[in-house]
């Protein structure tokens, strides 16, 4: 209702603002009600602004003159002007304050040229006298006048004036998170990739490479470019953000904006003198104002003088493998271990190469993208590395994500279901690193590069490939048998880089009994999905952030001597799109011949270690205590285990109490022995129930 009678104001004040340019000037504030309305009512269709206009404009006229009349007009236009479109007077000076700020810009820009070619002409004219080529002297100046013209100014202004992403709005509106990256591809790189190249260039070299046949990149899906935040989004969400720090006293100016598949990244400075820990403090209250399900504050950005707000966009992207492994940085990547991982907010395509990282750990909880990362990094090796440089051996407690690779001629040995045979393989592993080590001593090398090298020249030695651990679930082994795990990851992530032997653990589970301090601080390079707490965030990361990601594949990547995570929106590949590929292997590659060694010594050492602890294979009677499930829930139920805790509550002696406590130790159930501490629970109760249905309690 206010805007209609905001227009019939607006309409009323225009037509009485005609009167400026005309004003008959005989009528006096009295005589105008007595004749001047009835001469207007007479000839009004001929009168500029009509009656209406007329009634407003002669009497203020005649009362404040036009100057007067004029100012009072201009007024009421403003204010019915704003209530009519909804703005303020901010949103109103906006485009005048670019235009001032362009205008500004244009004049600072030629002073730093013509400063550049001054220099650039008195160079040119001292190297002429030195030389003593002056031919023309005449033409001399106008030569060296065009000489100067070149890039640095451009680039110069670029660095003291920034630019707002928004500014470089496509014509339809909306701004490619392409557009926004910080890198620009050199000219010769466009035509690269108009190329046809259905399938990725091996890295390395070798005669026996034309056995295998690399997967095209047309059973990949290419996807739709995703859209990303138009203009009006943009300016909205500044508004607010500038507006919500204001309101709590913090004043800052915007420097810069980067859109990326999911996530946009506002660049704030803030006024000298504030601290960063008040805006990082402010991540809730921004997202009320904005109306976001998580915003994240990067305080400081790394490599920049600004704060960084991460605000989820309205319409989600997706980043397709396809995209990645076609891009330069996967097809020049010249190592075998080289993956895809994603895009980041800037809009680059990220890829890594996993014998640098050397060991990965990727955590997070269910739905987050956990799985088809590392679908994504094996899909990458299947489309880089010959299986003559790289083996795999993938360990899958659940029994089903990994089984579809099952054949494929990279597995060095079927892929391990049974989380009793992890540990035996994991032993073999370091048997396998030690065998390497004495092959290295013996040929007097360090590393497997150098090792592979002098195997070319002498034929008494064989090259060997590079091995890659997976492991899918690391709780699952854990509950099984922890200390061995434990040892042996340990004993891999410590030694085994130099051996060509690399592991990449994942868990959804990333608690403190599961990724335990030895583990974490072997496994320098990490992966952190969404998590529950800012605890687990922790223990990932060694710091917050990763409880406010978005799901879906939105990622912390922190590799080996990064000081800050990079937030990265991973890869997806559909289960249709790996049966695909691993069916084209399979077909066009010679059938996967396990190594028969390597199963053999596994199921030996598995068998040997079941022996040591006292294990059997299920269905056997275990000779566990008949009140060991009873006594198991009583100790979950009070969190924490001791055996004059059983004693009391079950009303045992003190033999049947120990024993009983020895046997959830052998389980997992409980820790070590710590003196006169009683000892911690290390499972749940849902995770003791799993553990009696795989033990048959």
């Amino acid at each position: 209702m206010v805007k209609v009678w905001m227009g019939l104001l607006l309409a009323a004040v225009v037509s009485g603002l005609s009167y400026l340019f005309w004003y008959p000037g005989a009528y006096t504030f009295k005589t105008f009600f007595t004749e001047g309305i009835a001469q207007f009512w007479r000839q009004g269709m001929a009168l500029q602004g009509g009656v209406i206009g007329g009634i407003i404009a002669c009497p203020l006229i005649a009362l404040m003159s036009r100057w007067g009349f004029g100012i009072l007009m201009a007024a009421i236009t403003l204010i019915a002007i704003l209530f009519f479109f909804d703005l303020t007077l901010y949103q109103l000076a906006l485009p005048f304050r670019k235009m001032i700020g362009a205008v500004k810009a244009k004049r600072e820009q030629p002073q730093l040229v013509d400063d550049v070619e001054e220099e650039k002409l008195r160079r040119h004219f001292s190297d002429l006298e030195a030389e003593e080529k002056a031919d023309d002297p005449e033409a001399q100046p106008e030569e060296a006048w065009q000489v100067p013209v070149d890039v640095t100014p451009p680039e110069t202004v670029t660095d003291v004036t920034p630019v707002f992403v928004y500014d470089d709005v496509t014509p339809e509106g909306f701004i490619d998170p392409a557009d926004i990256a910080t890198f620009t591809e050199p000219p010769a790189e466009p035509k690269k990739r108009t190329a046809p190249a259905p399938a990725p260039e091996p890295a390395a070299t070798g005669t026996q490479l034309h056995f295998y046949n690399f997967p095209p990149l047309s059973l990949l899906k290419s996807g739709r470019q995703s859209v990303g935040a138009t203009q009006t989004e943009l300016r909205e969400k500044e508004e607010i953000l500038l507006q919500t720090l204001r309101d709590f006293g913090i004043e800052a100016s915007m420097t810069g904006i980067s859109v990326g598949p999911n996530v946009t990244r506002f660049e704030l400075a803030p006024r000298a003198g504030t601290r960063v820990s008040r805006i990082a403090a402010l991540s809730d209250d921004l997202a009320l104002a904005l109306a976001a399900t998580q915003v994240r504050i990067e305080a400081p950005i790394p490599g920049k003088a600004a704060v960084g707000i991460e605000i989820p966009n309205k319409t989600a992207g997706t980043v397709y493998i396809r995209e990645v492994l076609s891009s330069p940085a996967f097809r020049d990547g010249k190592s075998p271990l080289t993956s895809a991982l994603g895009k980041d907010i800037a809009g680059n395509l990220i890829t890594f190469d996993v014998a640098k990282m050397p060991h990965l750990l990727v955590a997070g909880t269910t739905g987050s993208g956990k799985s088809v990362c590392i679908n994504t990094i094996l899909m990458s090796f299947l489309y880089k590395a010959p299986p003559e440089e790289l083996k795999l051996i993938l360990i899958d407690p659940k029994a089903v994500e990994m089984d579809v690779y099952n054949g494929i001629p990279h597995l060095l040995i079927p892929v391990v279901t049974n989380p009793k045979k992890a540990a035996g393989t994991l032993q073999w592993a370091c048997t396998e690193m030690d065998r390497r080590y004495d092959l290295m001593k013996n040929t007097q090398v360090r590393n497997l590069d150098a090792f592979n090298a002098y195997a070319e020249t002498h034929p008494d030695y064989e090259p060997m490939p590079r091995i890659v651990v997976v492991i899918d679930e690391l709780a699952d082994l854990m509950m099984v048998s922890s200390k061995e795990v434990e040892d042996y990851i340990c004993r891999l992530c410590a030694k085994a880089r130099a051996a060509g032997i690399h592991l990449i653990v994942a868990t959804q589970r990333p608690s403190a009994d599961v990724v335990t301090g030895l583990i974490k601080a072997n496994i320098p390079s990490r992966i952190a999905f969404t998590v529950d707490n800012s605890i687990n965030s922790r223990i990932i990361l060694d710091e917050n952030g990763a409880e406010k990601l978005l799901g879906r594949g939105d990622m912390l990547y922190k590799p080996v001597g990064a000081n800050k995570p990079l937030r990265i929106q991973g890869c997806f590949v559909s289960d249709g799109e790996v049966e695909a590929v691993v069916s084209y292997v399979k077909n066009n590659s010679p059938g996967s011949e396990y190594d028969q060694g390597a199963i053999s010594d596994i199921e030996n050492l598995a068998n040997q270690g079941n022996k040591a602890n006292g294990a059997s294979d299920a269905g056997e009677d275990t000779g566990h205590d008949e009140l060991l499930v009873s006594a198991c829930e009583c100790v979950i139920e009070a969190k924490m285990a001791s055996t004059s805790l059983l004693q009391r509550k079950l009303k045992l002696g003190y033999a049947r109490a120990a024993r009983i406590v020895d046997e959830m130790e052998a389980l997992g159930i409980v820790g070590p022995f710590e003196g006169s501490k009683p000892r911690k629970v290390l499972v749940t109760l849902d995770e003791f129930r799993e553990i009696c249905v795989q033990r048959g309690l």
